[in-house]
């Protein structure tokens, strides 16, 4: 700034006029001087006006940052000048505003802690050190009553000036670590708790670490495992949880899932009975961190269940003959469907017995109508006045509602008998008798209604089957031996072979018929019998699809064949598989006049899934289901003994597959099967 003024200064003076410069300017110089001068001076004002402004908001933002960090963890800042022996208040509510003297300081802060504190004081005070950490105590009620007690974390720091050795003032800062040690004596208070009950705990607990090695066990478990010995006390701390007996055969360590036994121990001729849990402890995120070993000596608690036995047993011995009586009453009732049942009046209640004596199941006289099923019959109707209904011997046999017999829940069909009982003084008490369970006599009187209407249906049908195979044999029959007389008259060898083929057909119509009648008599009297086998299907399939292709004839229609496999290694009833496939495509032959005929399988649901898709007539929704039952035929004017399709469904049935037809009327029909089997090897056909 003096250089500054200086400079101005020689400035306004300026260099000694020339010799030959006019008076006449001087003044104007000056002015000029003057004015740049002024300029200087605002702008560095101007300049240091904005630093000043800036130091204050970069002052202003560092207080409020402070502020807030103390605010934030709750601190306190005091300062404590050596020279006045006084303590000032900077920040918080620890002292009061006005500051505290040495004694008012000492005065609250806990005698048990007040040695240690005034030493690391002392500490800072004397230079010894230059900054000092220590907790105590503090009393924050400063007036009357009882003191409020709160923990301090101090952190002092001694202040010096130039030229002095010793700190004139200590500046301290506290932080109320109150809740928190509140909170960590809590903590340890349930800690302790814990652990007393884990180590005076009926039941020996130990823990174990997630690898299975011993961390702690409590004062039982020691009594129990005798940890006392030397020599169990090492096998416990030296053996692996899971290669100690019982856990090595029965606890995956891999993966450890809650397991328990009760187990036999005997030490020094003593033999103790134990019931072993073992329990894993995951953490939140499922990770085993712990197992616990819980073990109870259940030796007394056997005791008495055999003592109990035991005397269960003289007590069953002592009611034998009562009991046997009683046992062979209610099987005698039990095996006739047969409950005895008893009205009081007095008590206004129907009870059901078991045998003679235990009450089964009882209701109240109001709600003895609502037992009948049909409320229409004039027994249930007259209920509605039981005295007058139970006065005279009765006899009634209808429908009960499963209240009575918990063992169904449709009402069940009963015979009911009962006889009025009255007192010695002949006034009516009520009504003793029996009620006799006979659904499964009604069901089975239904049941024979409906077989004798099922055989009856069954020896039509088999007429209908008769006549059916009479014409069906008779057809290719006559075909055969005419052709066979026709055959000797024909002289051109196209003309015979013509005839052959018709020969051969017919013949090859009658040999399947044949065979399905057999196959179902087969089924009828031994079941169908399946031989699985291990082959490879693809070249199989090859072949039967190379036969089959000849059955089509019809040049409108076009035989296609699906075999994705070159090769298919399993192990299946390669016969059977063969017949429902010849089957399918026998049976698509018959409906199909154009179009194709499209025969396949492929791998599928760890099996394998055969189809034959047609363009054929279709058939019917509500028929699809019936088609693969015996005898049926959709079109009496087409060949077949409605057996085929039958047949296919029992091979799938007994190879535990599934059969099915999904078709639309006009358009055709697919029949497909699939039964399970293992692929062993498989090779596709490379396209």
């Amino acid at each position: 700034m003096n250089t500054l003024l200086y400079s101005i200064h020689l400035f306004l003076q300026g260099p000694p006029p020339p010799p030959h410069q006019s008076p006449q300017l001087i003044p104007l110089m000056l002015v000029i001087g003057v004015i740049v001068v002024f300029i200087i001076v605002t702008i560095y004002n101007r300049i240091i006006l904005q630093r000043i402004r800036q130091a204050s908001r970069q002052s202003k933002q560092t207080h409020n940052l402070m502020q807030q960090a103390l605010n934030s963890c709750e601190t306190n800042v005091i300062m404590y000048d050596v020279a006045k022996d006084y303590t000032s208040k900077l920040y918080g509510h620890m002292i009061p505003d006005k500051g505290v003297t040495s004694d008012e300081w000492k005065a609250h802060v806990h005698p048990d802690d007040l040695p240690e504190a005034l030493h690391c004081i002392r500490q800072v005070i004397s230079g010894e050190v230059e900054e000092k950490e220590f907790n105590y105590r503090w009393n924050f009620n400063f007036g009357e009553g009882e003191p409020r007690w709160g923990y301090l974390h101090n952190y002092s720091v001694g202040e010096k000036v130039p030229g002095i050795t010793r700190p004139v003032s200590v500046i301290s800062t506290l932080i109320d670590e109150t809740e928190l040690m509140s909170r960590q004596e809590e903590e340890e208070e349930i800690a302790e708790k814990y652990k007393l009950v884990f180590e005076h705990s009926v039941i020996g607990l130990s823990f174990y670490s997630a690898d299975g090695w011993l961390i702690d066990a409590n004062k039982k478990m020691r009594e129990l495992c005798h940890f006392d010995n030397d020599d169990y006390d090492s096998y416990f701390s030296n053996t692996n949880l899971f290669d100690a007996s019982p856990f090595h055969e029965n606890v995956d360590k891999n993966h450890v899932e809650e397991f328990w036994v009760c187990s036999k121990s005997e030490y020094n001729d003593l033999h103790i009975y134990l019931e072993i849990r073992l329990h894993p402890i995951h953490d939140e995120n499922g990770k085993l961190t712990y197992i616990a070993i819980a073990i109870r000596d259940i030796t007394e608690e056997r005791e008495m269940y055999m003592q109990e036995k035991l005397n269960d047993l003289q007590i069953q011995k002592a009611n034998e003959e009562i009991q046997l009586y009683e046992k062979e009453l209610h099987y005698l009732m039990e095996t006739c469907s047969i409950q005895a049942w008893r009205i009081s009046l007095d008590r206004n209640v129907i009870e059901f017995y078991k045998g003679l004596s235990t009450v089964d199941n009882q209701f109240t006289l109001q709600q003895l109508q609502s037992i009948f099923y049909n409320q229409d019959d004039d027994f249930v109707r007259d209920l509605s006045n039981p005295a007058e209904a139970i006065s005279k011997p009765l006899s009634y046999m209808g429908r009960m509602h499963p209240m009575v017999s918990r063992r169904s829940v449709e009402p069940q069909w009963v015979q009911i008998n009962s006889i009025p009982e009255y007192d010695k003084d002949g006034k009516l008490k009520g009504a003793f008798g029996v009620w006799r369970n006979i659904h499964q006599l009604m069901q089975k009187q239904e049941q024979l209604k409906r077989e004798t209407e099922r055989a009856i249906e069954s020896g039509r049908l088999k007429s209908v089957f008769l006549a059916n195979m009479t014409h069906e044999i008779r057809t290719p029959l006559n075909a055969i031996v005419g052709f066979s007389d026709l055959l000797q008259m024909m002289t051109t060898s196209e003309e015979k072979q013509e005839i052959i083929h018709v020969i051969h057909n017919n013949c090859d119509m009658l040999l399947r018929l044949i065979n399905d009648i057999m196959a179902i008599s087969s089924m009828d009297s031994n079941g169908l019998v399946m031989k699985p086998e291990d082959a490879d299907f693809a070249p199989a399939f090859d072949e039967i699809c190379q036969s089959l292709a000849q059955r089509v004839e019809n040049p409108n229609v076009q035989f296609i064949k699906d075999n994705p496999y070159k090769t298919l290694q399993t192990r299946l009833d390669v016969g059977r598989t063969m017949q429902v496939i010849t089957n399918f495509v026998t049976n698509s032959v018959k409906y199909t006049q154009e179009g194709h005929i499209r025969v396949g399988y492929r791998i599928q649901d760890n099996g394998l899934y055969f189809y034959c898709e047609d363009t054929g007539t279709g058939i019917p929704k509500d028929q699809c289901s019936k088609v693969f039952d015996r005898f049926v035929k959709l079109n009496d004017y087409v060949q077949g003994t409605g057996l085929g399709l039958s047949i296919c469904k029992a091979i799938a049935e007994r190879c535990n597959g599934k059969i099915g037809v999904d078709s639309e009327l006009g358009k055709g029909s697919t029949f497909w099967m699939w039964i399970p089997c293992k692929i062993k090897n498989v090779e596709e056909i490379n396209n």
